[in-house]
């Protein structure tokens, strides 16, 4: 394996609601499935979706720099032109951003582009970017 990829599963209520999001929308390949479950190809990690409508629940949110911050996410680092790309795709789809694309730290050490959605289940994601990969642990 050239680099460790991440395995990550997580509740959804719906399977059909999930292919749409990650499969069509995202355009994330689909892998294994079942009754139960469906695999993806996130940017080249996998992510199980799990019909588990009973651990879908509202998530907490935390103030991190005036905004309501979802606690538990899980997301991608992209190149800035991906990022852009998926920001407009999740736009055109007329997706309700938990927290709309913005620059945080803009000049500063750890600059980043960001934004929050969430999934049909409502498990949260957010999608990164940074001009200069260098800055991704700056402090």
């Amino acid at each position: 394996m050239a680099r460790p990829r991440f395995h990550l599963a997580f509740p959804v209520d719906d399977l059909a609601a999930a292919r749409r999001f990650y499969g069509e929308l995202m355009g994330c390949p689909e892998g294994r499935s079942s009754e139960s479950w469906v695999d993806f190809d996130l940017f080249g990690h996998q992510i199980v979706a799990h019909l588990a409508p009973e651990e879908c629940s509202a998530v907490k949110a935390g103030a991190v720099d005036g905004k309501q911050v979802p606690v538990r996410h899980f997301g991608l680092l992209l190149d800035w032109s991906d990022w852009e790309a998926l920001a407009e795709t999740f736009e055109q789809a007329g997706t309700e951003f938990i927290i709309e694309p913005y620059i945080r730290f803009k000049g500063e050490a750890g600059e980043q582009g960001t934004f929050f959605v969430r999934d049909p289940a409502g498990n949260a994601l957010e999608f990164k970017t940074f001009r200069d990969e260098a800055q991704i642990f700056a402090r």
